[in-house]
Formats: C-alpha cells, structure tokens, sequence
C-alpha cells in the first residue's frame, strides 16, 4: 500500500490529473495546501483526497507535513504538475515494498516546456527520489530545492513527466517571480556574502554549465534559452545578495522572517 503527498497553491489547472495519476498505484491521497484561492481543495475534496492546510513553510518542511497524515509506511510524493507515466505506474506496481532492501526508489523526471521534452542542460534524465519509506526517509528540511535523504536508493527504469512551464515566457518570468530574492534572502540569513563581481561571475558560470558542460548548444533555441534563464536568475540571485549589502535602506525594508 501506498499514500501520495502532494503540496498545493492555486493548482486548479492541475490537481484533478495530478490526483488521477497517482490514484494508479495509491488509494491514501494527502493534499497539503498553503492556503490556495482557486477552486485547488475543492477538486481535491471531491476526488476523495485528505485536504491539510498549513501555509507555507518551504519546499522540504512543507512536502514532510503529509507524514503526519498519510496511512501507510510508502509515500510517493508529487508535485501538482508532474504525472507518472504508462511505465512508471507499471514499474511501481512490480516493486515488493513489504520485502524490498531498499528504502527509497528515484525516477527520471522529463521536463517540459510546452509539449517539449527538453533532455539537454541537464533536464533530463534529472533523477529524483519520490518513492520512499517515510520511517528510513524524508525530504531535507530546508525552504529551496529540497530532496529526500535515503541510504539505500534504487534507479527505477522509468519516467515522471514534469510539465516545468507552459512557455518560454514563463520560464524567464521565474526569475522575476521573486526565486532569485528567496535564494538571496536565504543566503544573506546563513552570512554568505557577494563582491561587485560574483552577480556576472556566477551568472557567466551558470550560463556556461547549462550551454557547454550540459549540451544546451545541441538543444537549439530552447537549449540556449534554458541556459540564458539559468545565468539570468544566477545573476540576480547575487546582484539582490550585494544590494542587500550595499544598500541599507533595502535592508531595513526586508522582511527576513517572510522569505516566502
């Protein structure tokens, strides 16, 4: 037996499929949402999930408050716009979870933008722990990029889909939707520090890794642009990091204890 952990805010568009994908291999479904104003919990109530309100607390802590309310031991956790494919449910469905050695089982991921499959830059096969025993494994309690902590994983052979953004336009509105100031917030609290350099040097580096290291050049345009967004969101991770710095007037106005 398996629960799902899926957190939410304002994910009309996606909940139903989201829940339907994972109704193929879970009957225990626990919706965490940090205060959604669409009809989110709605839907979730009406396909039969477990609705949890808690306001937002960050990507690990938020994705580890379902532990206190799924039924069983497996907890497949996915996000609202990710969905298991044909041969993932397949893979799942052929694991022995009471007798299985291992405590957490990592899926490639595709991502998406559009109806585009982008396997460069990294994207692909990003493996990623979702399938985890919650009593060996958890997600790391931290507030960005959160993963689960296991000893002894295993690589399923087999896809998630990630639907990342709908366009190109969304992926380079993520940096302005404010990523770069809960990174440099996050930073500014642990004392990590910038010069007048490191906005270009990372931002320079970040692009290069992307488009280089991680074959963004044989991705066409969408290869280049995904490294463009990387170097860009780089950039102002570090130039809101300095202004925090230089700028005592920006400083007083922040609200540290509202990264999100």
């Amino acid at each position: 037996m398996i629960s799902a952990n899926i957190i939410t805010f304002n994910e009309e568009a996606n909940i139903a499929d989201c829940i339907a994908s994972v109704r193929q291999v879970c009957d225990d479904i626990v919706v965490v949402d940090s205060g959604s104003q669409d009809r989110t919990t709605a839907i979730a109530h009406e396909l039969g999930a477990q609705v949890v309100q808690q306001a937002y607390l960050g990507d690990g802590i938020q994705k580890n408050i379902a532990l206190a309310h799924v039924k069983y031991d497996w907890v497949l956790s996915l996000d609202a716009d990710e969905r298991l494919t044909p041969e993932m449910v397949e893979a799942i469905r052929q694991l022995d979870l009471s007798a299985t050695e291992h405590d957490a089982f990592a899926f490639r991921r595709r991502n998406m933008i559009g109806s585009r499959w982008i396997r460069v830059c990294g994207w692909y096969p990003d493996y990623c722990i979702r399938l985890y025993n919650r009593h060996h494994a958890r997600f790391a309690d931290v507030k960005q990029h959160a993963s689960i902590g296991a000893s002894n994983p295993k690589r399923l052979n087999a896809d998630i889909v990630h639907y990342s953004f709908a366009n190109l336009g969304q992926l380079f509105a993520k940096p302005g939707r404010n990523f770069s100031g809960r990174a440099a917030k996050i930073m500014f609290q642990k004392g990590k520090r910038a010069n007048a350099f490191s906005p270009f040097t990372h931002g320079l580096n970040a692009f290069i890794r992307k488009y280089i290291f991680q074959r963004g050049f044989m991705g066409g345009v969408d290869g280049m642009t995904v490294a463009i967004s990387a170097g860009l969101n780089s950039y102002l991770k570090y130039a809101k990091l300095l202004e925090y710095q230089r700028d005592p007037k920006v400083l007083e106005a922040e609200d540290f204890k509202k990264v999100w």
